[in-house]
């Protein structure tokens, strides 16, 4: 095994610094909201009704009570909550389905903590109701952040896999130039050595048969028969007129 340790990319330390400081920043602000007075709780949960009753005003929608909006606002503030808690656990483990529970025990935790505080600030009191209300933001947010995680994993791998076909037909073209650039020299290169091999002679059957001294006054036979009675006469001719295929061999050897 290699002891090289495996170097972490600045932009990974960058994006888990950030998301950390968001989780902590998203904590912090769910717990200012909860160490609210009553008037002061109210008063913003008013001038944020009054927004959003004018934009439904506009749509054609009936108004929303403060109660509404306060119930609202506890799922989207924690919706945001689980979304940044599943990223920030992606940036430090690939595998972050497997832990995927984290996410989920700390937002649990968030929202039990948060009731516990307004059960001791003034005008303010707790429900289980929001709890569960707030559990139900962390899982929406987590759901959020899982289908744009998958979408950025697909853009991802698509443009990994263009780059990579790019790549290889890149190499193909190149190889297909550097064949037909190089097959003709090779080919010129390799004739005299082809030439000079002992390989390139001409075979011995298309040599002139030795005259033995019975060759003239004994005309050869003539080839009758099927082909391999006709190349047996030629042998047992040639061997009666002094030709010797065993002596030929010897002597070109």
């Amino acid at each position: 095994m290699s002891n090289e340790t495996e170097r972490t990319s600045p932009w990974l330390i960058a994006f888990r610094v950030i998301f950390t400081i968001a989780v902590v920043l998203c904590i912090g602000y769910i717990f200012g909201n909860s160490l609210e007075v009553a008037t002061e709780s109210s008063a913003r949960s008013q001038h944020v009704m009054h927004l959003f009753n004018a934009v439904l005003e506009r749509v054609g929608l009936g108004p929303l009570s403060e109660h509404t909006i306060r119930k609202l606002a506890h799922f989207a503030e924690y919706c945001l909550e689980g979304l940044l808690l599943t990223l920030c656990l992606r940036v430090y483990t690939r595998r972050f389905v497997r832990h995927i529970s984290w996410p989920l025990l700390l937002g649990l935790l968030t929202a039990v903590s948060d009731e516990t505080i307004q059960r001791y600030v003034a005008g303010r009191s707790s429900q289980v109701t929001d709890i569960w209300i707030d559990f139900a933001g962390v899982v929406g947010g987590m759901l959020i952040s899982l289908v744009v995680l998958l979408i950025v994993r697909g853009i991802t791998s698509f443009y990994s896999i263009k780059q990579e076909n790019r790549r290889l037909r890149q190499e193909r073209d190149a190889l297909r130039r550097s064949q037909q650039t190089g097959s003709e020299p090779c080919r010129a290169e390799r004739a005299p050595a082809r030439a000079a091999h002992p390989a390139a002679a001409p075979p011995r059957y298309a040599r002139e048969p030795f005259a033995g001294p019975n060759y003239a006054a004994q005309p050869p036979r003539q080839a009758t028969g099927t082909p391999n009675q006709a190349s047996r006469g030629f042998y047992e001719n040639s061997a009666e007129n002094g030709y010797s295929y065993y002596e030929e061999g010897k002597r070109t050897l």
